[in-house]
């Protein structure tokens, strides 16, 4: 199926498929995990950051990446949402305090019951520790 995957993925969700976008898209994808924008960079070598920047901001705006805040970083994950037109694709995300990557964790988040009167948006729910690889190698 090759790039056409990313192609119809794109489509889906009202963007118009270009080079660029399907090799980002295909990046956060083959990735497997939340990455920084450095190690979006590192990886699609050809684009700028201006244009990567641009491109997570629409894949954003279109439900097809979420973005997590680490700190004072922030990490972009391809969105397995159902829901096209909002984001239901929440769950806990793992960092990693000795190899800083973060992963995501087939958890449901917690159910969290607001006061009256407030609407939530979204919800980042970390978790920190040391990964499964890093302890096999303490």
């Amino acid at each position: 199926m090759g790039d056409n995957k990313y192609e119809i993925m794109l489509r889906e969700r009202s963007i118009k498929p270009t080079a660029n976008r399907i090799m980002i898209l295909k990046t956060l994808n083959d990735a497997g995990r939340p990455l920084s924008m450095a190690e979006i960079e590192s990886v699609v070598k050809t684009i700028d950051k201006s244009n990567i920047s641009r491109t997570l901001g629409l894949f954003r705006d279109h439900h097809l990446v979420h973005i997590i805040e680490v700190g004072d970083s922030l990490r972009y994950e391809q969105c397995h949402s159902h829901n096209h037109e909002e984001h239901d694709d929440m769950h806990v995300h793992f960092y990693c305090e000795h190899c800083h990557r973060t992963f995501c964790i087939d958890t449901p988040i917690p159910e969290v019951q607001l006061p009256d009167g407030y609407e939530m948006h979204s919800i980042n729910y970390m978790v920190k520790g040391i990964c499964k690889d890093c302890r096999k190698h303490k």
